[in-house]
């Protein structure tokens, strides 16, 4: 297995990471159109670059509660099989390189049945919780 690069981001307390192959952007808050009928967790459109990309409140979909936005939010502009969706998070922090050794598979039973993540990473004192894009991302693209 080689270095996995991931994009590192808040939400709350916790720190989470998604592959950077799967972030085409990251934004500063833009103008959302509302949706009419959309789960909670869609919070509506936004027109990016010509392209009309549907924004998701990733904390609300972690069932964590509504997004705050303050001068560090942001939207992780992500493709996954062809679907562009934008997610708000708390703050971004950085880009890391992990090495295979620091990523640890969870194995508590609790913690698996949280299917948008399997893996942890250990950096120092950092745990960051990996999330599977298509999972999250699954009943939305829909």
């Amino acid at each position: 297995m080689s270095i996995l690069k991931i994009v590192a981001f808040t939400i709350g307390n916790e720190e989470y990471g998604l592959n950077i192959n799967q972030v085409q952007s990251i934004e500063r808050i833009l103008p959302i159109t509302r949706v009419p009928n959309a789960p909670s967790y869609v919070k509506g459109v936004i027109n990016l670059r010509g392209h009309v990309t549907p924004i998701i409140d990733l904390r609300n979909k972690l069932n964590m509660g509504e997004t705050e936005f303050t001068d560090t939010t942001r939207i992780l502009i992500t493709m996954d099989e062809d679907v562009e969706l934008g997610w708000i998070v708390d703050e971004t922090s950085d880009v890391i390189d992990l090495e295979p050794e620091m990523i640890q598979t969870t194995s508590s039973s609790s913690v698996n049945k949280c299917e948008y993540f399997s893996e942890i990473a250990k950096l120092e004192e950092r745990l960051i919780i990996l999330l599977k894009l298509s999972e999250l991302s699954k009943d939305i693209a829909s």
